[in-house]
């Protein structure tokens, strides 16, 4: 640490770089915090969570009996040990709930006034935050499985939606209209997401097995479907021709600069694309269980180097590094199947929900103090003094010598 300062502060370090460095640090030493709880409110599992990007203090969270909360994730008692509550419900009792399970819940990327949520019931919900009423109701034909608003959009205020209807529809919250309609899947969409690159750029994924990249200017379909064999007609059968995944493909995800577009589906496998291009680059990520006939949420960190992704295997989250594929580590906590997990990039922190009803907090391990007993300083100063980097060793020489 002293070495990043000292570093920094002679100019020889980008100023990102101790940033970055940190960061890959606090994500390497996640634990699950014996000292942090989040409120037990969901009766059944817990499908979807969000945090917000205005604060990153409150949190979503959307179960499959149908109920919305928001969390505060602040912590104002000055205490390690505390709880994250539960400030408002839109439970059981409401007359705006949902009827049946909650797939989906998305803050409004600028403004914590709103947020939308999107169900099994064949509807999706615009909320006002201050009165938990819904200000706009869209109705669907079947049960809706996704939805995504563009994280970074400024000239369109769209949200993409995925049904049991091969058809995505899109939806404009100014109007409060369905505005248009993308053709191209043969099966029920699982998973939409809006490029944070791109605001125009859409991915998106079905039963079919199929990914799909769209530009919704364009009225001529689809800009291209992602292939998991690159174009190689030898080693593709005729069914897997122009397929990402050998099963149901039920996760997207982006990586935080948009470059690359990571899938998972029901043939156990993940993979990584060149968003840009649709290539596959081939990256390795071993057997990730996947057991979902509904979205699966996972997420990608954000600031480190190299980047982490974070994905439910089972009952756990698997941490696995982006560009190589290696598994990090297990994070161990739930007692059943975990279907959400979500990255807060303000604290490097992780939260997981999964059908144990219960929102697990996944909190960076305290750095060690610098500060060492002398005792452990005459044990450890030569080893200390050959780690150190020679741009910032004591070159001067002592008045003893």
């Amino acid at each position: 640490m002293l070495g990043f300062l000292t570093a920094r502060r002679a100019g020889l370090d980008d100023p990102l770089r101790l940033r970055r460095a940190e960061s890959t640090r606090r994500v390497l030493g996640l634990q699950l915090n014996p000292d942090r709880d989040v409120d037990r409110i969901h009766g059944n599992g817990i499908n979807t969570i969000d945090i917000e990007a205005v604060e990153g203090r409150y949190m979503l969270s959307g179960g499959a009996d149908g109920v919305i909360v928001i969390y505060d994730l602040e912590n104002f008692s000055g205490k390690l040990q505390y709880s994250c509550k539960a400030v408002c419900t839109v439970g059981r009792s409401s007359r705006y709930v949902h009827k049946f399970s909650v797939e989906t819940v998305q803050w409004y990327p600028y403004d914590t006034g709103m947020f939308v949520s999107s169900s099994f019931d064949k509807t999706m919900k615009v909320w006002d935050t201050e009165t938990l009423k819904p200000a706009e109701v869209f109705q669907f034909e079947g049960n809706v499985y996704c939805h995504h608003l563009s994280p970074i959009a400024r000239k369109h205020s769209l949200i993409a939606v995925g049904t049991t209807n091969p058809k995505i529809q899109l939806c404009d919250l100014k109007s409060g209209s369905r505005i248009h309609i993308l053709q191209g899947h043969r099966a029920e969409v699982l998973s939409v997401r809006w490029s944070p690159r791109y605001e125009h750029i859409l991915a998106t994924a079905s039963a079919d097995s199929k990914v799909k990249v769209w530009d919704v200017r364009r009225a001529s379909g689809s800009l291209f479907t992602l292939d998991q064999h690159n174009g190689d007609k030898s080693k593709a059968s005729s069914e897997a021709v122009n397929t990402a995944h050998n099963g149901r493909v039920n996760g997207l995800c982006f990586t935080g600069d948009g470059l690359y577009l990571l899938t998972t589906g029901t043939d156990d496998r993940m993979r990584l694309w060149n968003s840009a291009t649709g290539e596959n680059t081939l990256v390795n990520y071993g057997k990730v269980c996947n057991e979902s006939r509904k979205r699966l949420q996972f997420t990608v960190s954000r600031g480190c180097s190299p980047e982490f992704v974070f994905v439910p295997c089972g009952s756990s989250v698997a941490v696995y590094t982006l560009h190589t594929g290696e598994l990090v580590t297990m994070l161990r906590g739930h007692y059943n199947s975990v279907d959400c997990c979500e990255f807060h990039p303000d604290y490097q922190e992780v939260y997981s929900g999964g059908k144990d009803c219960n929102i697990l907090a996944w909190v960076p391990v305290l750095r060690p103090s610098d500060v060492e007993e002398d005792s452990d300083h005459e044990v450890k100063g030569a080893a200390g003094q050959s780690s150190v980097n020679p741009a910032f060793q004591d070159a001067w020489s002592s008045d003893e010598d």
